[in-house]
């Protein structure tokens, strides 16, 4: 019994802290989605069957695309309990990273998944703006006076919720959960007080008024289309922090407080829309009555900034899982705590976002303006996932072909619906995401496969281990007392910074131990996984150490390891050996000049491998070399 309760009390706590990290971002959406669908340059007036019909589009958008898609299909396909894009992509297509099979399907997939993901950090710049603005905007209603220190009054929130990320999500993210409960049961609140004037909203329930506003509205239905999906904007957060939390909280939180939460307030807004059609200036702020104004701005920026850290730590997340799939170079990630793997800050990557994001509210002003260049990101991300699902169940779950096509069809259907209706939007805004989407694109790729190339070089360039030994039979050089860890990435090969060191140097340590840390598909390896031995002659002996995508590497963590299968380590007799690569780009069969100086470019302002795989600094030597690409 004593267990029971246990359980359910860590259920009903994981539950609600995912209220705080998953659902911030589509919990904040009724601040904007319903008035851009009535903003004035669509031409749609506030009746009562255009109500009812963008509420049916609205609500059947939650049903089909969040509860269905993802609740119930998407969050099916874990990978080792985590989610996300890059875990999906991994999953659907394993050979991608073993290198196994190099078809076109797969490499058209592969690009598929990482240009989601790149279009991941767009959302993650446009999300804080267009979330804080939405809040911040409540004041204008209060009293016009305000109004013209709104975009200010932004980029102070902006520029403190940035600057507050090198301490860590631990302490604030215990009081996330609570604080959207509080915002759920008052938009819950404020929407059944419309509801109670105006019940005829509830017929929004039935699908046929969607359809009709659509067939009836023609073009102009379809543009307001575009604004429908931001009610949806966030979905892909309940897949990617599936890891976190777990399935089961996730969905509880969605079913028993978001859906219902969302789906009164927005026929809420409905309601009073056709009872007071002058609302659609703002109808979220229009529902409150005058005394809870302030109050109401102040919740709604704090949502919106519980909203903008779920992004952030996204970005986070995303930027190491690319790092340790070899998409991105080494990047600074401070760990945030002690006890929680999880909780990291990233330095270039939050001061970054940073920039955008203020950039942002800069350049567009208004919650409105920016609503256009928020959907096209979300959708292309959305319909990536639901590609990249399709194969999953194919391939790895065996549905049949028509199965997989119903479901993954289906979804794809829908959501290429909303990407054509957010295309048009493109001028307007809607560039701009693709334009972050294209770049961290081409860095990625260019990234990935500069280090194939090097890699190549590299390996032509190496001397097999047992060449090497078998000359040391012949002749051995001089021997030094101590351990020399040599990091190498080719697992089989000699180190080039051994060979260099011994050409210059002439000796070698009379240990010497050749360290390769490799990434599983996996997000995390067991610990019994981590670490293998293999003792060669001539007191060489080599260490193969195992990460998940999802997983730092730690060197000395990995020599304490060692200690406990029998090859022991003294620091202070121990020395590491790295080889620096200085890139020369060059013309020849591999990659475009530009991308050669793009990657020479990245390389040299990559973390050093010293910091990034913490070793102690005062007992490394590095050795350079050039390789021309």
């Amino acid at each position: 019994m004593h267990a029971s309760d246990s359980s359910r009390s860590r259920l009903a706590g994981l539950t609600l802290a995912a209220l705080g990290v998953v659902y911030g971002d589509i919990g904040t959406s009724p601040l904007y989605a319903l008035k851009e669908c009535f903003n004035k340059e669509h031409g749609v007036d506030p009746t009562r069957d255009n109500v009812l019909g963008v509420l049916s589009l609205i609500l059947w958008s939650l049903i089909l695309i969040v509860s269905i898609k993802y609740i119930l299909f998407v969050m099916r396909a874990d990978n080792k309990g985590e989610g996300g894009i890059l875990a999906l992509m991994a999953l659907a297509f394993p050979e991608a990273r073993t290198g196994q099979i190099n078809g076109r399907l797969c490499s058209v997939m592969v690009g598929m998944g990482l240009f989601g993901s790149a279009l991941l950090y767009g959302d993650g710049m446009i999300t804080p703006a267009v979330s804080v603005l939405g809040a911040v905007e409540g004041l204008d209603v209060a009293t016009p006076k305000l109004g013209p220190y709104v975009v200010t009054i932004s980029v102070v929130i902006l520029i403190g919720l940035f600057s507050c990320q090198s301490a860590g999500t631990g302490t604030v993210g215990r009081i996330f959960g609570p604080v959207m409960m509080v915002w759920f049961a008052a938009i819950s609140l404020m929407g059944l007080s419309a509801i109670v004037q105006e019940p005829s909203v509830l017929g929004a329930i039935n699908p046929l008024h969607g359809f009709q506003f659509l067939r009836h509205g023609g073009w102009v239905g379809f543009v307001v289309l575009g604004s429908v999906f931001l009610a949806v904007t966030g979905g892909e957060a309940l897949y990617a922090d599936m890891g976190h939390f777990g399935a089961r909280p996730i969905r509880l939180a969605w079913f028993i407080v978001v859906l219902p939460s969302l789906m009164l307030n927005y026929f809420g807004q409905g309601a009073n829309l056709i009872l007071h059609p002058e609302s659609s200036v703002n109808p979220f702020y229009k529902l409150a009555p005058t005394w809870a104004l302030y109050p109401l701005v102040g919740l709604a920026t704090a949502a919106a900034v519980i909203a903008s850290q779920a992004l952030i730590s996204g970005a986070f997340s995303l930027s190491m899982q690319a790092i340790q799939l070899g998409y991105l170079p080494r990047l600074q990630i401070d760990h945030t705590s002690e006890r929680e793997r999880g909780q990291i800050y990233m330095p270039q990557v939050n001061w970054t976002l940073m920039v955008a994001s203020v950039a942002l509210v800069l350049g567009f002003q208004t919650s409105s303006n920016l609503a256009a260049a928020y959907g096209i990101a979300v959708t292309l991300t959305m319909m990536a996932t639901t590609v990249l699902f399709y194969f999953v169940t194919h391939r790895l779950w065996n549905w049949s072909l028509w199965q997989s096509i119903a479901v993954s069809g289906s979804a794809l259907l829908i959501e290429g619906a909303f990407f054509s209706a957010n295309a048009i939007k493109v001028l307007h805004g809607g560039w701009f995401p693709l334009l972050i989407g294209a770049i961290l694109f081409t860095l990625m790729t260019t990234w990935k496969t500069g280090r194939k190339l090097l890699w190549n070089r590299i390996r032509d360039a190496a001397l097999p281990v047992e060449q090497f030994l078998g000359s040391l039979d012949r002749r051995e050089p001089m021997r030094v007392k101590g351990t020399a860890i040599y990091l190498a990435g080719n697992s089989d090969g000699t180190p080039i910074a051994l060979l260099h060191n011994l050409k210059h140097n002439k000796v070698l340590h009379e240990r010497v131990v050749f360290f390769t840390i490799l990434v599983a598909d996996d997000p995390r390896v067991k610990g019994e996984d981590r670490v293998q031995i293999e003792e060669l002659r001539h007191g060489f002996w080599r260490v193969r150490a195992c990460f998940g995508f999802m997983e730092e590497p730690n060197v000395p963590e990995v020599l304490r390891l060692c200690e406990g299968l029998g090859l022991h380590f003294k620091e202070h007799e121990t020395t590491y050996f790295l080889s620096r690569e200085t890139i020369i780009p060059v013309k020849r069969s591999g990659m475009m000049l530009w991308r050669e100086r793009l990657f020479a470019l990245m390389s040299r302002n990559a973390q050093s491998a010293t910091t990034f795989f913490r070793l102690p600094a005062g007992r490394v030597v590095e050795l350079g070399m050039q390789v021309e690409l």
